[in-house]
Formats: structure tokens, sequence, C-alpha cells
């Protein structure tokens, strides 16, 4: 690469960094100038995300030192075929949150609501790209900060409480990625992906205690963060009290938990001597997340709070695929990443304006005043299917890819049964969910008549036909797709390439030869 096309790498974190940084200068200007600004940024991003695709299809591997300082020695963004997908899901989420919050005017209710906006983006980007263990909790702490406000964006009671959950759960995620930074650190001295996975595979015998324990404790924090048990109890209800659009953008922040495991365990410790207990940890972590979520789907009392549950079970399906360490496996569960993410970021739009319009919000414990099924009907009953895993949408293919992959013997045995068996728990509490909120009639025939819908407005019509348009792609196009991730899968297992790219890439000359 030359000129420009060298800086890309960086570009997803400068920009929307700079955006916020204008953001906040312009506070007190007109709303609409936000919205422009913010939207236009989130545009030029994905512009952005496309130049680095092509570059990562060309190039393979696409290294940025920051500072222009030697790789071992610096900061180091890493592109990847991998990171480029996350991306890619994090500029659609974006762009439908923003459209849904300008349509809804979620985004009135609070002045810095684009600024911290930004900077969640900012967070989320440099998480993808960094390749350094004490950046990537910089950039996790980056895009906490910015959540904390925007799960508090609109205030209320509820919110607050679960916002305060929420905050000192992460605090102590934080602390024990700290603590897991440190003894790798001081077992291995390095943070640099690459460097530590070259270190891992030639450690001694009596530094690979330390090594463990610096492993497990980043496994806990990254199983925190994406909710797998016994560590999901905080995100059904935080996502329910949640704004729309800042939901959208929390449902890739689970994910973000899943893409750390993947990045960090497959490149540094797919080598080393404990990872058949890491890999079992994970399966049996899943397995019981999944069965569970499943349960809490059935009892849940609102819908928000169902599809809260659905998220926490798809990262234990995520997590089970992860625990198998085959390639397949691993293709089939980023397929099923990108697919399950879209489809509940969309669900939780559809949520939102069901409880916006029905009597009695989204609660399903009690009949009130049903809405009229119509169009939007229509739309629960895809996403139903799509977040259930039925044909013909991706969610289906996701997993039969998996079940495929996986022989039915052992842990596959496992994996077989829960996958099956949560898949009808949840399609039974989303068929119960959609016969209570539009099918079901009172037994006291209600003091008014159901009313029609009122038709949302122009944006939040199009947020949610991004999502929509983005989960057909993924079964429409999904040979490419899955041509795709099985590539991503090849290219994390070859660890001697990102060795060979990070470590052996020296710094930029400062003079231009005459």
């Amino acid at each position: 690469m030359s000129g420009l096309h060298v800086h890309l790498p960086v570009l997803p974190v400068v920009l929307p960094l700079l955006t916020a940084a204008a953001l906040l200068l312009l506070l007190r200007a007109p709303l609409e100038w936000k919205r422009v600004l913010s939207l236009v940024s989130t545009v030029l991003l994905g512009v952005v995300v496309l130049g680095l695709g092509i570059g990562v299809e060309h190039a393979g591997l696409l290294v940025y030192q920051v500072g222009n300082w030697p790789s071992f020695a610096g900061i180091v963004l890493l592109a990847d075929r991998l990171a480029v997908l996350m991306l890619v899901l994090l500029v659609l989420l974006a762009l439908a949150s923003q459209l849904y919050a300008a349509g809804s005017d979620d985004d009135r209710r609070g002045p810095h609501f684009h600024a911290l906006f930004q900077f969640q983006l900012m967070g989320l980007c440099g998480a993808f790209l960094t390749h350094d263990l004490f950046n990537l909790f910089v950039f996790f702490e980056v895009l906490l900060a910015a959540s904390y406000g925007l799960l508090l964006h609109g205030q209320g009671g509820e919110r607050l409480r679960q916002g305060l959950h929420y905050v000192v759960l992460n605090l102590v995620a934080s602390a024990l990625f700290l603590f897991a930074v440190g003894v790798l650190y001081a077992a291995l001295g390095s943070l640099n992906l690459a460097d530590l996975s070259a270190r891992v595979a030639a450690m001694p015998a009596e530094s690979q205690p330390l090594v463990m324990a610096g492993a497990v404790l980043l496994v806990l924090v990254f199983a925190l963060k994406a909710a797998l048990l016994p560590l999901y109890f905080w995100l059904p209800r935080t996502y329910a009290s949640a704004s729309a659009p800042a939901a959208i953008l929390f449902a890739i922040m689970t994910k973000l938990g899943v893409y750390a495991v993947v990045r960090v365990y497959v490149l540094v410790f797919g080598a080393a001597a404990f990872t058949g207990a890491l890999q079992a940890g994970l399966f049996w972590a899943g397995a019981g997340t999944t069965l569970l979520a499943a349960l809490g789907a059935l009892a849940a009392t609102q819908l928000r709070g169902l599809l809260g549950y659905l998220v926490v079970g798809s990262a234990g399906v995520l997590f089970m695929a992860l625990g198998l360490g085959s390639l397949p496996a691993l293709a089939a569960a980023l397929y099923y990443l990108a697919h399950s993410t879209l489809a509940m970021a969309a669900f939780f739009l559809l949520a939102d304006w069901v409880r916006r319009h029905r009597d009695g919000g989204d609660g399903l414990s009690r009949v009130g005043v049903t809405l009229r099924a119509g169009l939007l009907g229509g739309l629960f009953a895809v996403l139903a299917i799509a977040a259930a895993g039925l044909p013909p949408l991706g969610g289906f293919l996701g997993k039969s890819l998996l079940l495929a992959n996986t022989a039915p013997a052992g842990p596959g045995v496992v994996l077989w049964t829960l996958v099956l068996v949560a898949s009808l728990l949840n399609l039974v509490a989303l068929v119960r969910a959609g016969s209570r909120l539009f099918w079901q009639q009172p037994a006291i025939a209600p003091s008014r008549t159901p009313a029609a819908v009122a038709a949302p407005a122009l944006g939040e019509r199009l947020g949610l036909l991004v999502l929509l348009a983005a989960l057909l792609g993924t079964a429409v196009l999904a040979g490419r797709v899955v041509d795709y991730v099985g590539g991503s899968a090849a290219q994390l297992a070859d660890t001697a390439a990102y060795r060979d790219a990070v470590l052996g890439k020296t710094p930029l000359p400062t003079t231009v030869p005459q």
C-alpha cells in the first residue's frame, strides 16, 4: 500500500473520534446539524470499511504501526477478514440505530446522544482492529464509558437501576482484565498478540501455570462481556431497559466478547498445553448458557426481556462451537454470529415500536388491547423465524452448518441436543409472544377497540429496512457469506502468517529516497 491507503486501518478509529469531538463543540447547535454530521461520518466509516475489505482481499493482512514505532514496541492495528466482518456488521447497526433515533426522536432526549454514539463507535472499531492486549483493554473502557451514557439516555428509574448494575459489573470485569494483562506481561514480557503467540508456543514448563492463570482470567472477562453462564444475569434486564438505538449497539457489544475469545484464544493460546481445558470450559459454559437462556425466554414477561434471553442463547451456541476446536465449526459460528446480530438488532427495533403503540406496552403476562396484526405482525413473524433458526432464513443455515460439521458423538451429542431443544423452546416462546401481542383478545371486552398502528416515521422505517435487507442478504447470498467466513476461519488458524506480518514489520522510512 502507498499514499493514503497505508492509513486505512487507523481511519475507523480516527474518524468517529474526530466526529465525537466536533459534536461536543457543537453542543448548542441545532439537533438536525448533529444528526447530519453523525450520519455522514457513519457513511464515511462504511466507505473506509469497504476499502479495508478490498485491501484485505488483496493483501491478506493489513498492519498499521501507530506513530511509526516498531511493531514489538508500539501500538499495532491489524485488519483481517474477521475484523472486516465485524466492522461491516457495526456499520450496518450504526446506520440503522442513527436513522431510527432520528425518526423516533430518541436522540432528542439528551444533548450528548450523538457524541456518545460516535465515541462508542470509536471504541468498538478500535477493539476489532487492535493487535495488543493492553489497547484492547483501553478500547473496551472507551466503549463502555460511552455505553454507560447511552444506557441512561432518556433517564427513568428502571434505566438508572439497570445502569448501576451494568456499571458495577463492568468495573469488576475491567479490574480482572488489568490483572490478566499484568499476569501475562509478567510471565511472557509482551502484550502484542502475534508476539504472545510465539512466546506461548515456546514457553518453558515453569511458566505454564502463570500463563494459564492469565488465560483463565481473560476468558472470564470475555465471558462476562458475552453474558456467558454464570455471568449472564445482568443482560436481559439491561437490554429491556435500554432505548432501542442503544440496544442495537449493545447487541454487537455482546458479540464483542465472542470476538475477543476467538481473536485471543485462537491466535495466542491455540498451541498452549492447556488448550484442551480451555476448550472444554468454553463448550460446557456455552451449553449451560444455551439451555438456561431458552428457559429464561419461556419465562419472560416482556418482549424486550425475551429478546435479551435470545441474545444470551445465541452467545451460548457460539461458545459451544468455539469449544469444539475445529475450523468448520468456527466458520459456522462466524456465519451464525453475523446472522444473529442482525436478527436481534432488527427485533429490538420492532419491540420498541410495539411498546410505543400497544396498550400495556410489550408485557406478555397479561392480555391488553392487542395491536392489529397487519404489516407489524408480519414483520414479527419474519423476525421470529430468523431468531428461532427456521428455514428459509440464515439462522437455520448457520445451525445446520454447525450440526453438519459436528459428529453426533461425545460433546457433539450435547451440542446436537441443546441446539435442537433450545430452538424449539425459543420458537414456543416467540409464538406465545406473538399470539399475546397481535392475535389474542382479552376475556373482558376492552373499553376501546384496537386502533390501527400509526405509521412509523421515515427514519424508523429506514432503520428497520437496513437491518432487514442485511438479514435477508445473509440468506440470499449465503454461498458467498459462507465462503467468506470459511476463509476467515482458515486465516485465523494460520498463526505463522500473523507473526510474519506483524513481527516482521519495520517502520516506514522517514525520508523519501531521491
